[in-house]
Formats: C-alpha cells, structure tokens, sequence
C-alpha cells in the first residue's frame, strides 16, 4: 500500500486517480506529478514499486503545497477576507 502525504491511496486505481485523495491535488496536478517522476500514469497503485514511490513523494514535497500546509493556507485565506 503506498502511503503519500500521510494519506493511504487506494491499491486498486490507477495512479493518476488515485494521487486526488491528497488534498491539494487534483486530477490535472496529479497527471503533472506523475509526469515529473516518471511515473505511468495508468500503472495501478499495486503495482508501484518502492523506487516509484519514492518518486512520487519527493516530487510532491519538493514542488507542491499538500495536506497541512495548504488547509491552512486555505483556512487563512477565508479568515482574511472575513476580517
């Protein structure tokens, strides 16, 4: 089972859909990132080996906001405008 960002993808999608349960990704940033790491983007979550993996997650920590640090980039965007 492949665990990115604290998140545990479902094993049986493909990469490309499964990389949007991480919140901050979406469909065509998840296309981006399997793009930057090398990754096919029809190979299942099952089937990634540890290399692929590890692509992916450094790929994500280097270039993308996930997780917590964009909700709460997001939660102090909505506390702004309501001040």
């Amino acid at each position: 089972m492949a665990r990115i960002s604290g998140i545990d993808l479902p094993r049986r999608k493909h990469i490309a859909y499964a990389l949007p349960y991480i919140y901050g990704i979406g469909r065509f940033t998840a296309l981006e990132i399997c793009a930057k790491a090398g990754v096919p983007e029809d190979k299942r979550v099952e089937d990634l080996t540890d290399a692929e993996v590890k692509a992916l997650r450094d790929t994500i920590e280097a270039g993308y906001k996930v997780e917590g640090d964009a909700r709460r980039e997001v939660q102090q965007a909505i506390k702004r405008l309501m001040d």
